[in-house]
Order: C-alpha cells, then structure tokens, then sequence
C-alpha cells in the first residue's frame, strides 16, 4: 500500500502552495493533479498584493518577478455614461501597490519548483482522484484514483486535503454539501485583441450600459474579457449568429470590428456557469477542504485565487506540527475554519451586495443614467474610499504571513532554524 502523511487533491493554488508549504516543514506531502500540465484559459490570473508579500517571504518574489507580467493599479467603471474610479492599489502598504496579471500556468509552475526542491515533496500529475478511503470507524484514511495509464491505484494518508475546485469530487466523496447562494449572472469569457488606440491599458474596466455588463482585463497583446448575461440564458442566447454577440460587445466596449473578427464562432466563447457557496463545516476526521472546494466565490473582484492561497499558509501553519508527530484531531481543523471563515464569509458578502445592488439591476435593465447605486455614488465622490476598497480588494480580511519554517532569503536558505 502506498502512502503519504499528506495528500493535497488537486495542483490549483491552494494546492501547490500547501503541499510547497508543507514539504518545507519536512512533511511528506504527495499532491495529485488530474490533468497533465497547469495550461488552462481563464483561471484566475490576478496575484494580488498579499500573495505578493508571501512570495517575497518564501524567497520566490525575484523568480516571480522575471514571470511576463502586468500591474493593475486601479479598478475603473463605466455605469450607464458615468466613469470613475472604484478601487485605487496605489496606497496599499507595501512595495507591492498593484495587482500582478500573470498567466497562472507560470504562477503555479513557479510554486511546483520551488516545491520540487523539497525532498519531502512528490506532485503526480495526470492522477485522477476517484474516492476516499475510510476506515471502520468512518474516518478518512486517504484517496482511491487512477494513474497516467488509467490504472486504479490507493494512497493512505494522515490527512486528505481537498483543492479540487468548486465541483470538488472529494467534497462529494465526503458527503459535504455546501450551502449555495443565488446569483444572477453566468459569465462568457472570451479574448479579444487589444485596441491599437491603447485606451485602457494597464487597467481593469467595468463596463455596465443598456443592460449589458462586461470587464476587461489588459493582458498585453489582448483583453481578457468577461461579458455577464442572466443567470440560465447561454443556450438561449448562442442561438443568435456570432455577429450579434461581436456587434453588441463592439457597442458596449466601444471596440472596432476588426479586432472583435478575431472571435469566429461560439467555440472561441467559453461559459462560467457562475456559482457560490459555502461549507458549513470545511473538515471530518481525516480530512479538510480549502479554497474553492470549502467556498465558491464569485468571480466578482477576482479574488478567488487569493482567498485560496491564504487558506493554504494557515492550514500550514496549523497542520506542520500536528503531521510531524502523527495525525491531525478535528479540533486542528476546526481551528483552521475558524482562522478562514471570517474572512471568506465577509468577501461573500460583499460580493454579494454588488450582486444586488449594481449587476442584477444592470442585468435586468433597470439602472437610469445619472442614477448610480448609493455605494457607487460615495465611491465617486469620496477618493478615500477607492483607497479602502483598493486595499479590500488587494489585501482583504485577515491577510496571512508565511510561517518561520517557510520563510527563505532570495537565494533560498532558510533565514533561521524556525518553529512551526
């Protein structure tokens, strides 16, 4: 029987920066991926202020300082003929007073390096989890999946960490359900070449008129874009011809037809069937859910990635000590939920007042030019507030700092000998 003290499902950000966490506590941890490589369009590619702190911490910010990137220092909307400044990073405490757009195959490449370096650490990709191991007892004793070739295989562990994402399999396997929360909106991502007039760049733009809403992100040599439509419409909707959804994000963006040609058909339209949740309960014996798979967040703020990451650092924090000297109890783990719920549910809410007050109404029609939201109002007319929400955006509730064990200088080494 092969075994593990950790296994960290699924080689997204919580995973990568857990099981990189970990190994340099000196656990074994064994992370499986079920794809074969980290290419993937439209994860989430922002690398907020406070993962970039962490980087800097762990010894990594010069390696990902030399990743292709941009810096996003405000967040700009146009409502119904009205533009302004929502949210301002430029005085976010720090050196990092943006947020990175780093294509995240780099940024998860870079975290397994780094982990590789560990001898405690194994990352097998191209390993599909199908279930979960218990015990009599109903304690979760590791995974069942299948290899690269299709064959079964079982991984005994300690303890099972699931970040497998928002149709997280292990949290089903587990009997977990999430409480789900209603939204009302779906999302089609797509890229469209950047405007050769240079409007926008270095920014992200929040575009709501005549009942579309869209955002967009510079990535250089195009836009990522995000373009909102009601909640259950995309089949409906893909039954126009390709030209009617060029013509209306070209009105929208105010974007030539030329550069929008570069969307040929729907195949180039990928859906986000938008949802959010959360668990009341992240943990059983044997086993703990992060990130996505413990709360799905909306892609409102684009703040999924690093809600994510800050999960990992304090399940490490928690986790290093208990693994080293054999296996965690519930109450480690609830202490965990307890560390991360607050601000999770705190995000939640907030992403779920923008819901409410700006995209349903955007969505259904119902905004009148001149007639902005109350929190889009004071937003205009008090710039302290972009500052406020720059930094709730960029740093959130109850940022996480890497633990001593972590911590390296920018060549590597550990600064000191440091407790967990």
């Amino acid at each position: 029987m092969e075994r593990t003290t950790c296994c960290v499902v699924g080689g997204g950000p919580a995973g990568m920066m857990l099981g990189l966490l970990l190994a340099r506590a000196g656990v074994d941890v064994t992370v499986l991926e079920k794809h074969g490589d980290f290419l993937r369009d439209f994860r989430g590619d922002t690398v907020h202020p406070s993962t970039l702190r962490l980087l800097d911490e762990l010894g990594l910010g010069e390696r990902f300082d030399r990743l292709p990137a941009r810096r996003l220092t405000q967040m700009r909307m146009h409502v119904e003929g009205t533009t302004f400044v929502a949210a301002d990073l430029r005085r976010v405490p720090g050196r990092h007073k943006y947020i990175a757009m780093v294509p995240q195959w780099d940024f998860l490449d870079l975290l397994a390096s780094a982990a590789a370096e560990e001898p405690s650490f194994e990352l097998r990709m191209r390993t599909a989890v199908t279930g979960l191991r218990t015990d009599a007892a109903g304690r979760v004793t590791g995974v069942t999946y299948t290899d690269r070739q299709g064959a079964p295989g079982e991984l005994a562990a300690d303890l099972t960490v699931a970040c497998d994402g928002r149709d997280s399999v292990v949290r089903a396997a587990a009997g977990l359900v999430p409480r789900s929360f209603e939204v009302p909106m779906d999302v089609w991502q797509v890229k469209v070449p950047a405007p050769r007039d240079g409007r926008g760049r270095g920014q992200v733009f929040l575009s709501v008129r005549d009942g579309q809403v869209a955002a967009t992100m510079d990535r250089g040599d195009y836009y990522q874009t995000s373009y909102l439509i009601k909640k259950g419409t995309d089949a409906q909707l893909r039954s126009h011809d390709i030209a009617w959804f060029r013509d209306r994000l070209g009105a929208l963006l105010g974007w030539d037809g030329e550069a929008l040609l570069a969307i040929r058909s729907w195949d180039d339209v990928k859906l986000l069937d938008v949802t959010m949740g959360r668990l009341p309960r992240w943990y059983r014996d044997g086993l703990l859910c992060i990130g996505d798979a413990a709360h799905t967040m909306s892609p409102v703020g684009g703040v999924g990635v690093n809600l994510a990451v800050q999960d990992a650092v304090a399940a490490a924090r928690h986790l290093a000590v208990p693994l080293r000297g054999g296996r965690p109890t519930t109450t480690a783990l609830h202490r965990i939920q307890r560390r991360r719920e607050f601000p999770t549910t705190l995000t939640q809410r907030s992403q779920l007042t923008e819901h409410e007050t700006l995209l349903r109404p955007a969505l259904d029609g119902t905004l009148r030019p001149g007639h902005l939201p109350t929190p889009l109002r004071l937003l205009r007319r008090v710039p302290g507030l972009r500052m406020v929400a720059g930094y709730m955006g960029g740093v959130g509730v109850r940022p996480e700092h890497a633990p001593g064990f972590a911590r390296r200088s920018p060549g590597g080494t550990p600064p000191e000998r440091s407790r967990a």
